[in-house]
């Protein structure tokens, strides 16, 4: 295998561990221990000016960026800078379509209309639904749950189907 198709792998591999990554992260820490700094994401009612104590993960999160750049360039072990980069797009991939698209809190560009992008706002809205760092569910960003393919009247249907053929059996 190549140099160069190695670390293209290696850099698609942490782009998409960091959706396991984002998604662990949203559930475990920040609607846990630092819910603190999430809430008034939640509640934005709580935010006072431009910026949300929930940025902060921002920072929080470009510390194993910056970590595996800096290993990556100093250490033999260069395959640590493409974990870096990977993480680095992501990033950028999360703030485009969480901060950009979902929230617009820039406004680049407007609503996309795609069955993988309206999937991806029904999924947010829904876990914004809840107010609170308990009950929420669809916590990653790229990796949505088929039901928020389908519109909305059509989720609890599915549920009672499901439900249905349990009953039945």
């Amino acid at each position: 295998m190549s140099d160069a198709l190695f670390y293209t792998l290696v850099t698609l591999a942490a782009v998409a561990g960091m959706e396991f990554m984002a998604w662990f992260a949203h559930k475990y820490i920040m609607h846990g221990f630092l819910w603190s700094w999430h809430e008034d994401h939640h509640k934005p009612h709580l935010k006072d000016g431009f910026f949300e104590k929930n940025d902060l993960f921002f920072l929080v999160f470009a510390i194993p960026s910056m970590s595996c750049y800096i290993a990556g360039a100093v250490t033999p072990y260069l395959w640590l800078l493409f974990v870096g980069i990977g993480i680095s797009i992501y990033g950028a991939i999360y703030f485009l379509i969480h901060d950009v698209y979902i929230h617009q809190r820039f406004r680049w560009f407007k609503q996309l209309d795609g069955k993988y992008s309206r999937a991806i706002l029904r999924a947010h809205g829904m876990h914004h639904s809840v107010q609170t760092k308990h009950d929420c569910e669809s916590f990653g960003l790229l990796v949505v749950n088929p039901k928020f393919f389908k519109k909305r009247s059509e989720w609890k249907k599915t549920k009672v189907e499901k439900l249905n053929k349990i009953y039945k059996d």
